[in-house]
């Protein structure tokens, strides 16, 4: 995500099925794809057009103005689901799903996040900010301790 930021390119469409292995028996090196979406911007570009897939899209996006910050989300909620298996902001239907994301409400309360260390729940709790100006930024997230 760095990378692509630094290279003012927001992604718009995070998610686990457009990360690949860049070789066999190489856990190390991940590629994204996928850039039907990408878009190139400027510096602090107000983006408009609804993009996503309803578990990783960011609220700002549902409300129709967003930077570059939804794939810092996007990276939280996939962050989430690699550490626990489900998705933070479930449901039955996309219509559900996106409620859950406006209302931004999840939890970390399960038995298994009791074996996820607190530095992992912090960089989560601070990629899923509600509020695109309080959550980390791609370089900021690079700096955490848990990377």
């Amino acid at each position: 995500m760095l990378y692509l930021h630094k290279n003012r390119i927001c992604h718009r469409d995070i998610k686990p099925e457009n990360f690949l292995l860049y070789k066999e028996n190489d856990e190390s090196h991940i590629k994204l794809i996928d850039f039907g979406l990408a878009k190139r911007v400027v510096p602090n570009e107000i983006m408009n057009k609804p993009n996503g897939t309803p578990y990783y899209i960011a609220p700002e996006v549902l409300k129709g103005s967003y930077t570059t910050q939804c794939d810092i989300w996007s990276m939280g909620v996939i962050m989430y689901i690699m550490l626990c298996g489900k998705p933070p902001f479930g449901g039955k239907t996309n219509k559900d799903i996106i409620n859950n994301v406006l209302n931004g409400t999840y939890a970390m309360k399960s038995e298994i996040w009791q074996a996820v260390s607190d530095d992992a729940k912090d960089i989560i709790n601070k990629l899923l900010q509600r509020s695109a100006d309080v959550r980390l930024t791609a370089q900021e997230s690079f700096d955490h301790p848990w990377i």
